[in-house]
C-alpha cells in the first residue's frame, strides 16, 4: 500500500538550505533529515542531477516556468531502498523530485505506469499545475496519492487488513464557501466527533480528510480555503467531485452577498451540471432565537436564505438545504446521510 507521498523542489539539489520539501498524508521527510534527503537525491540518479548543476550543464534541459505551455520531461521512476523505506522516485525537468513511499513489501514496478501516466495527465494534458504556488503542490500530490491508491486496491493484490477502499463506494465530498463558515469544523466534527471554538484558525492551505461509514460507504472531504486569494483555486478541487457541499454562516449576514457571489461563479461558470449539491446553512445556534428541525421558525429561515440565494434557480441538478449547527451537531448526522443520499 502507498503510504506517502513528497516534493522536492529547490533552484539547486546540491544546495539543501534553498529546498523546500512537501509531503502528504504525513511529514516523514522533514528538512532536518539532510542525510535522508541527501540520499534520496543522489539514489534517483546516482549523482547526475547535482553534477549538473555542478557543472552547469543543463542549459539545454526544459526549465519549469510560468508558462502554461511548459512541457515537463518526467523521468523514468526510480526504486530506492533507503533506511527501510521502500521509495519510488522521478524527477521532472530537472528541478523537482516527486517520490512515493510504499510498505516494505510492496513492488514499486507494480506502480510504474500509474505514476507516470497520473503525472502526465495533470502536468502536460490538463496543465493544471504549474508549481508556482503551494495549493497547487499540495493539490498536485493528493491527487497523485488518491489515483495511485485506488490503483493499488483495484488491480494490485492486497493484504486484507487495507482499510481503504476506492471503489463504487468512494464519493468525493467537494466543500466550499467562503472563510469562516465552518468548513473545517465541520470536517473535524464528522472525523473525530470534537468541536473546540478556538481550535481552528482560517484554513491556509487545501486539506483533504476521510471519513468512512460501515454501513454506507466511505467519504473523502476536499476542504479549500475560503479566504478572498484562494478562491480561484477551488476549480482545482472540484475535479471529478461526487457532490458539492456549499457551507453558508447565517450569524454573519453582512457576508451574505459575497456569499452568494462566490457560489454562483462557481455553479455557472464551471461544468458541473447533474453533479448534486447539499447546502449547509451553519451557525444557527448563535441566533438570538432557537431553532428546531421543521419548525415554524426553522421554516420560515430555510425559506428566507432559498429567497435571497436564489437557490430555486439551481438547474440540471438535485439540491437540498439544511440548517446545520456544527458546535451542537444539530442535523450533522442527517447532512452526511444526505450525501450518501444524493449519489
Amino acid at each position: 500500500m502507498l503510504k506517502n507521498i513528497f516534493l522536492f523542489k529547490g533552484k539547486n539539489f546540491h544546495d539543501l538550505d534553498q529546498l523546500n520539501i512537501y509531503s502528504y498524508p504525513n511529514d516523514i521527510i522533514t528538512i532536518d533529515d539532510t542525510d535522508q534527503i541527501s540520499k534520496i537525491i543522489y539514489g534517483h540518479d546516482h549523482g547526475d542531477l547535482i553534477h549538473r548543476y555542478r557543472t552547469r550543464k543543463s542549459k539545454n534541459k526544459s526549465h519549469i516556468n510560468n508558462n502554461s505551455n511548459c512541457h515537463f520531461l518526467i523521468d523514468t521512476p526510480v526504486p530506492q531502498i533507503l533506511d527501510d523505506l521502500n521509495i519510488y522516485t522521478t524527477c521532472i525537468n530537472d528541478k523537482i523530485i516527486i517520490g512515493l513511499i510504499f510498505d516494505k513489501e510492496d513492488n514499486p514496478y507494480d506502480f510504474k505506469e500509474i505514476f507516470e501516466e497520473s503525472l502526465n495527465e495533470i502536468l502536460n494534458i490538463e496543465k493544471i499545475c504549474l508549481f508556482k504556488d503551494e495549493i497547487e503542490i499540495e493539490n498536485l500530490l493528493i491527487t497523485i496519492f488518491i489515483d495511485i491508491r485506488r490503483y493499488g486496491d483495484e488491480y494490485v493484490e492486497r493484504h486484507p487488513e487495507i482499510q481503504f477502499h476506492y471503489q463504487e463506494t468512494f464519493i468525493k465530498v467537494f466543500l466550499f464557501g467562503i472563510d469562516d463558515a465552518g468548513k473545517s469544523s465541520l470536517v473535524r466534527r464528522i472525523k473525530t466527533g470534537k468541536f473546540n471554538d478556538n481550535y481552528f484558525l482560517p484554513t491556509k492551505k487545501f486539506n483533504i480528510e476521510y471519513y468512512q461509514e460501515n454501513s454506507r460507504g466511505f467519504l473523502a472531504f476536499w476542504d479549500m480555503p475560503g479566504q478572498r486569494s484562494f478562491r480561484n483555486k477551488w476549480l482545482l478541487g472540484l475535479q471529478d467531485s461526487n457532490i458539492i457541499v456549499f457551507m453558508i454562516d447565517v450569524a454573519n449576514q453582512i457576508r451574505f452577498e459575497e456569499s452568494k457571489k462566490e457560489f454562483w461563479k462557481i455553479i455557472n461558470r464551471y461544468d458541473l451540471f447533474r453533479i448534486p449539491i447539499l447546502i449547509l446553512v451553519n451557525k444557527i445556534d448563535l441566533l438570538d432565537q432557537p431553532v428546531e428541525t421543521n419548525d415554524d421558525q426553522y421554516n420560515i429561515l430555510k425559506k428566507e436564505i432559498i429567497n435571497y440565494f436564489e437557490f430555486e434557480k439551481i438547474k440540471n441538478r438535485e439540491w437540498i438545504l439544511f440548517l446545520t449547527s456544527v458546535k451542537t451537531t444539530f442535523n450533522i448526522d442527517t447532512a452526511i446521510e444526505t450525501i450518501f443520499d444524493l449519489i
